[in-house]
């Protein structure tokens, strides 16, 4: 037992009841995954279970709109003319249809491992609590939803400004301007669904956005938002032309926002995201030790003390993408920097089409 009257982290936890409880918590606790712009992968986490710092995601691609053809009763067996080149060609009228062919494109992954460690004085509140493993549980879980969100929006920053200076800007809708006015550079309905429209026909699969919470304040002020009650009929979940609306100050501003063109915006810019289901993998894997925890007998004068370490295998994609930089160990980062999340040269999207990347972005100017 640990020394001293307080109960500490190491009389409490029990890493193998800890670690699934912490991570089902964590999920709980995700909005995104609770909306299903980010859903569980289990290839992904299978990926996690073997070695390698990137994975290879096969795809199919779909099929191409060809003509169709018209269907005859003339019978010639273009089989059998494939076989010998000697064999003159029939004339087009005879010929059966000829078979199309479809491929394979390849996303790539890549694997972030992630650790954090709190001392008791950092879980004196919570293991004040009538079941002491699960305040503590509640409070790691917080902290790895809200990290899950920032690798998220790392994410998607560095897919964007791929976007912007490989692929035309495609995903975006860009209103800024160079200086605010009122009712033009600023969030509307009207900006939103031309955002929206990237998408082509696909645009109703982007059931989910996420905003800032000065643009939100906007959307407010303009009567934008309505609210349904969550399963249980207890919390209002706030929802734009009924997509769920995720507000999260983490969203780029100012310089962090991207331009159509992948540069960089400037002070009173922000952005705001739509995603479909699905917009996203979640890869979850297991580390060899995933929770542990350690006694500083002396520490506090011989008071002692205890130290928890939670560490995370995950593999968040954007699907459609692939993660082309060189991971360094342990994955990337989420930072705007060489072979990290935040960055144009670490993804390159290989789906061919647009409308199969459920993301689309508003860049306005609040101010």
């Amino acid at each position: 037992m640990a020394a001293g009257p307080q109960t500490q982290v190491a009389d409490v936890v029990v890493p193998s009841i800890f670690t699934p409880y912490m991570q089902l918590l964590t999920e709980t606790k995700s909005r995104l995954i609770q909306s299903g712009a980010l859903a569980r992968g289990e290839a992904l986490s299978a990926l996690l279970a073997g070695g390698g710092l990137t994975f290879n995601i096969p795809s199919w691609k779909d099929l191409d709109d060809d003509a169709d053809n018209v269907s005859t009763d003339d019978v010639a067996d273009i089989l059998q003319l494939s076989e010998s080149a000697a064999v003159p060609a029939l004339p087009t009228a005879f010929l059966d249809a000829i078979p199309k062919k479809t491929g394979t494109l390849k996303e790539i992954g890549v694997r972030l491992s992630r650790n954090q460690a709190w001392g008791d004085s950092d879980l004196a509140a919570a293991l004040a609590g009538s079941d002491p493993m699960a305040a503590v549980a509640d409070r790691v879980a917080s902290y790895w939803a809200r990290r899950l969100q920032d690798i998220f929006i790392a994410t998607w920053k560095g897919v964007a400004k791929d976007n912007g200076a490989n692929d035309s800007g495609d995903y975006a809708n860009v209103i800024a301007g160079a200086t605010y006015v009122a009712g033009t550079t600023d969030f509307s309905a009207e900006a939103a669904l031309d955002a929206l429209v990237t998408m082509g026909d696909s645009d109703d699969a982007l059931g989910t956005m996420m905003v800032h919470s000065i643009v939100y304040n906007r959307m407010r002020k303009n009567n934008l938002i309505d609210f349904i009650p969550d399963s249980m009929g207890v919390v209002n979940i706030p929802t734009f032309l009924g997509r769920q609306v995720i507000v999260d100050d983490a969203m780029p501003t100012g310089t962090a926002t991207v331009l159509a063109n992948g540069t960089a915006g400037d002070a009173g810019t922000y952005e705001t995201w739509f995603f479909g289901a699905g917009a996203a993998m979640l890869g979850v894997g297991s580390p060899s030790v995933p929770t542990e925890t350690q006694r500083e007998a002396l520490a506090g004068n011989g008071g002692g003390a205890s130290v928890l370490v939670s560490r995370q295998e995950w593999c968040l994609h954007p699907r459609g993408h692939a993660y082309i930089g060189t991971a360094p160990n342990g994955g990337p980062s989420n930072a705007a920097s060489t072979n990290n999340l935040n960055i144009a040269t670490s993804w390159n999207r290989v789906f061919t089409e647009r409308k199969q990347v459920k993301f689309a972005r508003l860049v306005t100017r609040e101010s």
